[in-house]
């Protein structure tokens, strides 16, 4: 829910490109009497995908991944553009829905089923104290491999494919899966009864 009688006083941009902007606002929250500085990055919202093939497995991918240097599993996901002009003004180039299906195709290699259905799971922010990213969950169901598909070779996927539950499951609690985007879905997931961890791991 969005809060009212948020002012922003001021605000002072350091830096920007196509990806982010880096800012200093001085904002007036509805609990302070005196504004706030905060340095803030404004990042494009994003779309993160759970595949699920029709026998109840998940498909994950395998992505290099520069800020880290270390080559992590996770699920499908990719940052929403804009049409030229619009950033400021929130109109996406395509749909939500429509970029979270081209980031199955591109990245995992998969695509809805005939008789499939992608279902939307709300959104979350990935890390407010710095910045106002969100992300939004969808959970794609049944999936089947593209026919023909070619990587992109500048995504840096190494792998792809599906793990069972209660494999993500152990993976999560081994720290074998440790980015923000797939331990919120898998949450989310559970939270919402699409899957259970359950499970006699421990």
């Amino acid at each position: 829910m969005q809060e009212d009688n948020w002012q922003t006083a001021s605000s002072e941009r350091h830096f920007a490109n196509a990806h982010l902007e880096v800012v200093t606002d001085h904002v007036q929250t509805p609990s302070r009497s005196q504004p706030c500085t905060w340095t803030i990055v404004h990042r494009k919202a994003v779309v993160i995908v759970a595949p699920m093939t029709r026998d109840g497995k998940i498909v994950l991918i395998r992505q290099e991944r520069i800020p880290i240097r270390q080559s992590i599993w996770e699920m499908p996901s990719g940052q929403i553009d804009f049409v030229a002009g619009g950033a400021d003004l929130g109109y996406p180039s395509e749909t939500i829905e429509q970029v979270a299906l081209s980031e199955l195709r591109e990245e995992a290699g998969y695509q809805l089923a005939k008789d499939g259905e992608l279902i939307p799971l709300g959104h979350y922010f990935s890390s407010p104290g710095f910045t106002d990213e969100r992300g939004y969950f969808f959970l794609a169901r049944p999936v089947v491999p593209c026919p023909n598909h070619v990587r992109n070779e500048s995504e840096s996927i190494l792998d792809c494919r599906p793990f069972t539950i209660s494999e993500i499951h152990r993976m999560i609690a081994e720290n074998e899966i440790r980015d923000g985007n797939t331990l919120g879905i898998c949450a989310r997931l559970a939270a919402r009864g699409f899957i259970s961890f359950q499970s006699p791991y421990f």
